[in-house]
């Protein structure tokens, strides 16, 4: 009988594999052993009859190779170290470049030299380097390969308000800046520009410097780039983002049920991440539009390590176009820049100088299967120089303005993957900012030097553990020290404070997280123990994430946290750093300063089928432990320092349509929001930055490589306070308000439109051009109002701010 057909009838009879190559058996014939023998029995029978060795592993597998004066052979089987099943198709790649494959129970074998260095790979597994000798053995070596696993978020919905933006499983909307299409208005992917069309986000005055999430102030947020906290986030004193648009892989976004990892925050999280979840090739691009050029480029140093640079400066200090004069004049308005012309009548001279750059670093290495290290840098700056002279009745008067605001960041991140289910992450982070005033008057011989710094330090420790493929449990430890220095000093007369303040925080976090998709229910739940050492107090936050896919179409969600914030953004004076960037950070003190608490929930449902998304989602959030002073007052509680609280509930909703090319959505949100300040002779009345009604419509067209995007936004007015002229004394006027925020200003009404097309060379360059218009009708937006006692005319003057007009904007971009 053919020696393949008895070894095959051996296979079913024993329930065993053997493994062998057919130049080893061709042509052997031979009387097959009885069946009533054992398995070693027939072995050791079919041993004799032939010139081959077999080798018995478990009385599971069988080898079969020729005996000793043949050459010897290296042999091994390739396991997975999560089941214990054999890999087929494993790769064996050898020093002498010599590869072999596994069949289907693993097995592979070459020809031995003497000591086997050798890579063992699959997809879907950590490649795994060996090193073995077994010249003079005859067992085969077993190899165990620990699955590579990549936990991806679960996409909910894809293409919220337009390309490359998504909502996960978790209610964060994630922003990937490489696919992103385009929104009306904006010709590239800035995160914070971007983040304004999401229902429920606002600026109340058009500034990424001031983003309002729900009714909260800007400094309520936190934001990070890379781990780092960023206390400085946009250029042009808020009118342009600071984080290169062109730089972010992925941005996340959390109106609420944040994960119990970030801390610091009564509002929103706004998490960049410049590190891809895979390999990318090199590249390089450039770009300019009407106020900034910007470089970037990736370059793969190695197999394992990159390292990845931007820059951008504004070419403000070159040349001054329209856009470039449309936001100069949007930002000084009102301020002391432009305040010093409009009290001289005769022969006033203003010579300006305005700039700004921001630049990042990314170096990443990857040491061995299990371990990466990435180092990232960041620094952010503005600069205004202003010097203003004017000479009336042979009296010449000056001053010379400096502004300077700036931020540097540094994070030194390394994870470990211990195995195929638990991981280690570790940072170190640092970020220092700066906000400098230097003011000169030569007409009263006086100085006033205004400073506020904040540096931020911490260790961040995270622990991942797969308990199986439904569930997974984190645990970590972070540390975070923040001081803070405020300085002001004056000459003629003299006076000099200087106040810095430092608090360090330990938290705990534990956090699970259940995921079936079977069923369709996430459930993601964690607390966080901050523990402040100088108050010597602990504070509790649980967090709560939790979704049920009621059928494949309907979808219900329920998001819930609490969170607390030591840090916040004050005001002394509208007219502190001249009245263009007058906040200035600072700590709780746990007494006039507390200590901000927010609590929130939200129940969410969406709707998703032939390419129709309704969204609707109910929230109610109250913060208590807000000052007076964060808040912005310039009326009868602008001098007041009290501590309240403010509540806001509301509905937010979004219906979209994709047609083919066409991408269509109109969303409505509704805040009822309050302060309560209970010391105060009016304690309840609506909060400064209340947008009672929002209403934004888009219209997108995206074929091949041309977009185009139309959109207007509505708003209902902002609350102020007018004054009671019934009671002012028009000879001696002295300020007499109604009751605080007790009337609206206008609707804010504004239509946008941006375009972009790109093209591709044969040698693989691609260009991009782009336009857009910003308020294309040219309306005329108040966007906040006072009152003051004018010392010219001596009487009650009205002072109104306004919204940029038109303002075109044009870029071009090329990359390869």
């Amino acid at each position: 009988m053919p020696f393949k057909k008895i070894i095959i009838d051996i296979e079913q009879q024993h329930q065993v594999s053997f493994n062998y190559t057919e130049d080893n058996i061709a042509g052997l014939e031979l009387i097959p052993p009885k069946k009533s023998l054992s398995l070693e029995q027939k072995l050791k029978y079919l041993s004799q009859k032939t010139h081959l060795s077999f080798e018995n592993i478990g009385n599971k597998f069988i080898n079969i190779y020729k005996k000793d004066n043949e050459a010897p052979i290296f042999c091994g089987y390739v396991f997975s170290n999560a089941d214990k099943k054999p890999i087929e198709n494993a790769n064996i790649s050898l020093l002498d470049k010599t590869q072999v494959s596994t069949d289907a129970n693993g097995y592979f074998e070459f020809e031995n030299k003497g000591t086997a260095i050798f890579l063992t790979s699959h997809i879907g597994f950590i490649t795994k380097k060996v090193t073995a000798d077994n010249t003079n053995s005859k067992d085969c070596l077993q190899i165990f390969l620990d699955p590579e696993i990549t936990e991806l978020l679960e996409i909910k919905a894809n293409a919220i308000l337009a390309s490359g933006i998504s909502k996960n499983k978790d209610g964060s909307f994630e922003i990937k800046p490489k696919k992103f299409g385009i929104l009306p208005g904006l010709i590239e992917p800035d995160a914070l520009q971007t983040m304004q069309q999401i229902p429920g986000v606002n600026s109340i005055d058009e500034s990424v410097s001031s983003i309002n999430v729900r009714g909260g102030t800007h400094d309520q947020n936190l934001f990070l780039w890379n781990g780092i906290r960023m206390f400085q986030t946009g250029h042009f004193f808020g009118l342009i983002s600071a984080f290169n648009p062109n730089l972010g892989h992925t941005i996340s976004i959390y109106k609420n049920g944040s994960s119990a990892f970030y801390g610091e925050s009564v509002s929103s999280v706004v998490a960049i991440s410049s590190t891809p979840e895979m390999a990318e090739k090199n590249s390089f691009s450039a770009g300019i539009n009407m106020i900034n050029a910007d470089i970037y480029g990736k370059y793969n140093l190695s197999k394992k390590s990159y390292i990845e640079i931007s820059a951008r400066k504004s070419i403000t200090d070159f040349v001054e176009t329209p856009t470039y004069k449309e936001y100069f004049n949007k930002v000084f308005q009102n301020t002391t820049i432009t305040d010093f012309s409009n009290n001289q009548n005769v022969d006033y001279q203003s010579d300006k100088k305005f700039g700004f750059y921001d630049a990042t670093l990314k170096y990443a290495q990857k040491i061995g299967p299990k371990d990466q290290i990435v180092l990232d840098l960041i620094t952010i700056k503005d600069n205004l120089e202003v010097f203003q002279s004017a000479a009336a009745n042979d009296i010449n008067k000056s001053e010379n303005n400096i502004l300077r605001q700036q931020n540097y960041g540094g994070n030194l991140a390394w994870k470990r993957n211990w195995n195929s289910f638990n991981t280690t992450k570790i940072n170190i982070y640092n970020s220092a900012y700066e906000l400098r005033a230097n003011q000169k008057t030569t007409f009263e011989d006086q100085i006033v030097i205004q400073e506020n710094t904040v540096n931020n330090n911490g260790f961040n420790l995270e622990n991942s553990h797969i308990i199986n493929s439904k569930f997974t449990f984190n645990d970590g430890y972070q540390f975070n020290e923040i001081g803070v220095t405020n300085l002001e000093q004056v000459t003629n007369p003299d006076f000099y404070r200087r106040v810095k303040e430092v608090l360090r925080t330990h938290a705990l976090i534990l956090e699970g997280k259940y995921n079936d998709t079977i069923s369709r229910i996430y459930f993601k739940a964690g607390t966080r123990i901050n523990y402040i050492e100088k108050f010597k107090k602990y504070i509790v936050e649980p967090r709560l994430q939790f979704s049920y896919g009621i059928t494949k179409s309907l979808n219900a969600e329920l998001l819930g946290e609490l969170k607390s914030q030591n840090s916040q953004q004050i005001i002394n004076l509208q007219k502190d750093y001249f009245g263009i960037e007058k906040r200035r950070w600072t700590l709780s003190n746990n007494t006039t300063i507390p200590i901000q608490k927010s609590r929130q929930i939200s129940l969410n449902l969406s709707y998703t089928k032939n390419s129709w998304l309704f969204d609707i989602e109910n929230f109610y959030k109250k913060v208590v432990g807000i000052t007076t002073s964060s808040q912005g007052f310039q009326n009868q509680l602008e001098f007041v320092k009290i501590t309240g609280d403010y509540e806001v509930w509301g509905t937010e909703m979004l219906i979209q349509k994709k047609m083919n090319h066409f991408l269509t959505w109109l969303s409505y949100t509704y805040n009822h929001n309050n302060y309560n300040f209970s010391t105060y002779e009016y304690p309840i009345f609506p909060n400064n930055f209340e947008l009672m009604h929002t209403a934004s419509w888009a219209g997108i067209y995206e074929k091949n490589n041309f977009k185009i995007a139309l959109g207007t936004k509505w708003t209902s007015g902002r609350p102020n306070t007018p004054p009671d002229n019934s009671q002012i004394d028009r000879s001696n006027p002295v300020l007499v308000y109604n009751k605080p925020n007790s009337s609206n200003l206008r609707i804010f009404s504004q239509v946008n439109f941006s375009s972009t097309y790109k093209w591709e060379t044969d040698n693989g360059i691609q260009y991009k051009l782009g336009i857009s218009i910003l308020n294309i009708l040219n309306r005329k937006n108040e966007i906040s109002e006072y009152y003051r006692i004018s010392s010219l005319t001596n009487s009650i003057e009205e002072v109104e701010t306004f919204s940029l007009q038109r303002t075109p904007n044009m870029s071009f971009r090329v990359s390869f």
